[in-house]
C-alpha cells in the first residue's frame, strides 16, 4: 500500500487512525465500528496489535473485506510483538500517510463526525497538537470531561482519547515508552518545545472507565502520584506539582 496512492485518491487530507491493541477481542469491534463510519471521506486506519493470544486479529480481519468495499477507507493490520502501547504508538507513527494521525484504544470509541471536526479544526487553526471533548462511560453513569488548557499546566482538560497530532510531530518526539504516562510526558515535551496546540469542546471519543491508570487503591494513588510528579520534574516544571497531583489522584480515590 502506497502512501502516495492513498492521497492522490481523494482531495481530502488522508488522516490516519491508530489503534494499538493486546487481548480485547470482545471490544475492538466497536471500536473499528466508529471509525469506518466516520463522516470524513479519507482515513487510513492502521491496527497495530501486540501478538494477543484471543481472538483480537481474528475479529479484526472481518472487516478487511468492510474496509475494502467502503470507498476512502484503508485498513492495515499488524500483530507481531512489542514492548507495549507506546512502543505500538511510535510504530504506528512511523507507518501512517495521513497529515493528522488520532489515537483510539481499542476499549474506546469516536463520535461518527469526530475526524470532520478535527480536521476542520486543523484546517482553520493549523494545529500541531489538538484535542476535543470526550465522553467518559462509567457504571454510574456517564460525564463529559471538556478539552481545556488552563493557566496551569495539568491534565484537568487534556483528553488524549481526543487527540490529533500532525504526523511529523509524532515522529520528532516520539514516546519515551518508560511508564504508563507516557502520553502526559509527550504533550509536555510538546508543549514545553512551544509548538501549537488547540483545543474544541465538540466531544470526539468515547472512554470506558478501568485500567492501570484509575485502579482503585491508596497504593495505585502513590504510583500515579510518583509517576506524574516525576514528569513535571523532568521538565524542570514547580516542585509545587506535587500538591496538584496528590489532590488530583485522592480526589479520583474518594469519588471515583
Amino acid at each position: 500500500m502506497e502512501g502516495e496512492n492513498l492521497v492522490e485518491k481523494k482531495k481530502e487530507k488522508l488522516i490516519t487512525i491508530l489503534t494499538v491493541v493486546y487481548n480485547a477481542e470482545t471490544t475492538i469491534a466497536r471500536t473499528m465500528e466508529s471509525v469506518l463510519n466516520q463522516t470524513y471521506p479519507n482515513i487510513e486506519y492502521i491496527i497495530i496489535d501486540g501478538a494477543s493470544t484471543d481472538g483480537t486479529v481474528r475479529v479484526a480481519k472481518t472487516y478487511q473485506e468492510k474496509f475494502d468495499k467502503r470507498e476512502g477507507r484503508y485498513l492495515n493490520i499488524i500483530s507481531e510483538p512489542d514492548r507495549g502501547m507506546y512502543d505500538g504508538l511510535n510504530k504506528g507513527a512511523k507507518l501512517a500517510h495521513g497529515v493528522l494521525v488520532g489515537q483510539i484504544n481499542a476499549d474506546d470509541f469516536y463520535e461518527l463526525d469526530a475526524v470532520a471536526i478535527m480536521v476542520r479544526l486543523y484546517e482553520n487553526t493549523l494545529y500541531d497538537v489538538g484535542w476535543g471533548s470526550i465522553r467518559i462511560h462509567k457504571s454510574k453513569g456517564n460525564m463529559i470531561k471538556h478539552a481545556k488548557i488552563g493557566r496551569l499546566w495539568t491534565t484537568s482538560g487534556w483528553c488524549h482519547p481526543g487527540m490529533f497530532s500532525k504526523r511529523e510531530i509524532l515522529l520528532e518526539f516520539p514516546y519515551a515508552c518508560e511508564t504508563m504516562y507516557d502520553d502526559f510526558d509527550f504533550i509536555t515535551t510538546v508543549w514545553q518545545a512551544g509548538k501549537k496546540i488547540i483545543t474544541t469542546n465538540h466531544v470526539i471519543s468515547n472512554f470506558c472507565f478501568g485500567g492501570m491508570s484509575t485502579k482503585k487503591s491508596l497504593k495505585a494513588v502513590k504510583a500515579r502520584v510518583d509517576i506524574t510528579y516525576g514528569i513535571y520534574r523532568k521538565h524542570g516544571l514547580s516542585r509545587l506539582y506535587w500538591f496538584h497531583r496528590v489532590g488530583v489522584e485522592l480526589a479520583k480515590y474518594i469519588v471515583g
